[in-house]
């Protein structure tokens, strides 16, 4: 059964950080690039980080460049997001995505706001 599960997301004041992980399962993680999307209430889905299988290789939206770090550990079948400084505009639910096979996840809401 394939599985993606994130985790980590909550509320945090704008400048704060938070860190959000997905474990995956049911399938070969390791043979798939991944991502981090985003989806904010009345927006279009955003594509706001990815990396490659073996986490050489790694892009970010302009909006997010410089603040969010993206990484994996094939050894544990894990995908991270680091998101610091973060602004009010970061909040929506943020999903992971297996590229390869499109396998996606619940999502986590990362709300930030005083």
């Amino acid at each position: 059964q394939v599985q993606l599960v994130e985790s980590g997301g909550g509320l945090v004041q704008p400048g704060g950080s938070l860190r959000l992980s997905c474990a995956a399962s049911g399938f070969t993680f390791s043979k798939s690039g991944m991502n981090w999307y985003r989806q904010a209430p009345g927006k279009e889905r955003e594509l706001v980080a990815t990396i490659s299988s073996g986490g050489s290789i790694t892009n970010y939206a302009d909006s997010v460049k410089g603040r969010f770090t993206i990484s994996r550990d094939n050894a544990k079948n894990t995908v991270s997001l680091q998101m610091n400084s973060l602004k009010p505009e970061d909040t929506a639910v943020y999903i992971c995505n297996a590229r390869l096979w499109d396998y996606w996840g619940q999502g986590t809401q990362v709300t930030v706001s005083s």
